[in-house]
């Protein structure tokens, strides 16, 4: 679970001062994008940074509900901010995302000093929202609907590396997941509304972009029924080659992949593409097929393996990273060991690990032989450490060579330094350039020589 504060901007307000806002985060990707998209409505709306959270006129939290103690920080951040409202009736209190969308009215009882309640589906509709919340109202929106297009300009957390949502939802049933039933079916957007975005993006100065989905392999798929006969059929691997040439976009990324979808052809447009870059998130939860098959993933391990074997042999430096799941219900030592050999055979560049957490109205949270919670404790800390290991020798790979790094920003430790990301999404930093006081710009590709390797990031000097 991550935690994000948008950052202050300078830019003014486009209507008159309504008051300040602070936005928090929880969670994913999808939504971060979502934050910086709700806090370019606020601002349209006449709303502007805060200085502090506890001092803001409206507190907006951006929820997740993949685990258990990342509701449980909202709780807690909740209840500071209710306190605050008995002294401050104009406070408002509003909570976004998933676990909005999952709990509803269950929210508002528990902590009815809530003004808005909207799930994932509704972020587009923040303004309308809030105008109903002005006029005396507690509002609760979380029905499913149609998600509107992006016509709001975001507020970017970064000037150079931009957000694209193309699919919102997922269709997927995987048996411990709540994502289906809190961000609704998949939504493609349409690849000429991802292309605007992206040409904005690039005349506002950015130069790298992540397009987004829960399932991104999927793009596209609900338009089938649409395409005319003799049509290209609209996928990720199509949208790539529409939007490759943009110029001023340097370099594009895509996240998060599902193995049921990752396909050879998807392998070889990025094999052909020089701005998509050789990193590739491809989560597989589980080395036990009789895990996975529990879990509803829908392929096997030998599959998901061929998909690794195919990347590596066209694109041979490519980085690759997942996400494995430990003591999910009934996961047997075995089981669990078939996982750590997975890791050991492939070996990730980094893998995002977890212990199961049952999820509300998920079928695994009710099966039987739930796993104790120091048996999740044990694996976890175990997974954890093979990861690290097998991250740093994975990384000796870069030592002594020369990387392309994307000047990214200031080191926030040390203010000598700066930091940027090679292209398989190694985090790198290296000193400023100060010759005339004078140093390398942020959004610049430089090259550099890695000097120090450390399990998740790099050291280099500029070459």
């Amino acid at each position: 679970m991550t935690t994000v504060q948008l950052q202050k901007t300078n830019q003014p307000p486009i209507k008159a001062p309504r008051g300040s806002y602070w936005i928090t985060t929880f969670g994913c990707q999808m939504n971060k994008a979502d934050s910086e998209r709700m806090s370019g409505i606020l601002e349209y709306m006449g709303y502007y940074p805060a200085e502090e959270e506890l001092n803001a006129d409206l507190v907006l939290y951006n929820t997740c509900t993949i685990r258990d103690s990342a509701e449980q920080k909202v709780y807690s951040y909740l209840g500071r901010q209710a306190i605050r409202k008995r002294s401050l009736p104009n406070l408002k209190i509003v909570v976004a995302g998933c676990l909005a969308q999952q709990e509803g009215e269950s929210l508002l009882r528990r902590v009815p000093e809530i003004d808005l309640l909207m799930g994932p589906q509704h972020c587009n509709r923040l303004e309308s929202l809030l105008n109903q919340v002005d006029s005396g109202q507690q509002v609760l929106a979380t029905e499913e609907q149609f998600i509107l297009e992006d016509i709001t300009t975001p507020r970017r957390d970064s000037s150079i590396c931009g957000w694209v949502n193309i699919i919102y939802g997922c269709n997927e049933r995987c048996t411990y997941c709540v994502v289906p039933s809190v961000r609704g079916k998949e939504q493609s957007r349409t690849p000429e509304a991802i292309k605007s975005e992206v040409e904005d993006l690039a005349k506002s100065g950015y130069k790298e972009i992540t397009l987004l989905g829960q399932n991104i392999d999927a793009y596209g798929r609900d338009f089938q029924s649409q395409n005319k006969e003799g049509s290209a059929q609209i996928t990720l691997s199509y949208l790539l080659k529409f939007i490759h040439d943009i110029e001023g976009i340097e370099r594009i990324r895509f996240a998060t992949s599902h193995p049921r979808y990752f396909t050879r052809e998807l392998i070889d447009t990025c094999s052909e593409l020089p701005k998509v870059c050789e990193h590739f998130h491809i989560p597989f939860q589980s080395g036990s097929n009789k895990i996975l098959k529990n879990m509803g993933r829908g392929y096997t391990i030998e599959s998901y393996k061929n998909i690794i074997n195919y990347i590596k042999a066209k694109i041979p430096q490519a980085a690759i990273s997942g996400d494995a799941i430990v003591a999910f219900p009934g996961e047997s030592q075995t089981d669990y060991e078939q996982t750590l050999s997975l890791i050991d055979q492939i070996k990730f560049d980094h893998v995002n690990t977890a212990a199961y957490s049952p999820r509300p109205n998920t079928p695994a949270a009710s099966w039987p032989r739930q796993l104790n919670e120091d048996i999740k404790v044990k694996r976890l800390r175990e997974i954890n450490s093979l990861v690290e290991n097998i991250a740093k020798e994975r990384n000796q790979r870069y030592k002594n060579t020369s990387q392309e790094i994307l000047i990214e920003n200031i080191n926030p430790k040390d203010s000598f330094q700066l930091m940027g990301r090679t292209r398989t999404n190694r985090l790198t930093f290296f000193p400023r350039s100060l010759e005339n006081g004078v140093g390398n710009k942020l959004g610049e590709l430089i090259k550099v020589k890695i000097t120090d390797v450390r399990p998740f990031s790099l050291t280099a000097k500029l070459l």
